[in-house]
């Protein structure tokens, strides 16, 4: 299984993501290395489909995708149960873990201040 996290320098949320993601991992028993992926630039972003930070992929596949016409340098925010977060909580990456997918709970809000 590969897992990375996905993010850039300008947003930190980054460093919490990461630390939900090793909690999940470490509760699941699972002992994958976790790859970071730094977003350099525009040019990056687009290239690969970076919907925000922090975004997780396993086996290269977007735990939570969605539509979109334009990728960018931009913060990303989930819903969760204590509220909009800037990560989803250990709870919900270990259901990702087990099913492949970030439950519909997530959303990405335009405009939001974390906008770069």
């Amino acid at each position: 299984m590969k897992i990375e996290l996905l993010y850039f320098d300008g947003c930190p949320l980054g460093q919490e993501g990461l630390e939900n993601l090793k909690a999940a991992l470490a509760a699941e028993g699972l002992d994958y290395p976790v790859g970071l992926i730094k977003m350099l630039d525009e040019v990056n972003a687009e290239r690969l489909k970076f919907l925000g930070s922090p975004s997780f992929r396993i086996d290269g596949v977007e735990l939570r995708d969605e539509a979109r016409e334009n990728y960018a340098l931009r913060c990303r925010i989930y819903r969760t149960p204590q509220g909009m977060r800037g990560s989803p909580t250990v709870d919900m990456l270990r259901d990702a873990l087990r099913s492949g997918l970030l439950s519909p709970e997530f959303i990405f809000v335009p405009g939001w201040p974390f906008y770069r």
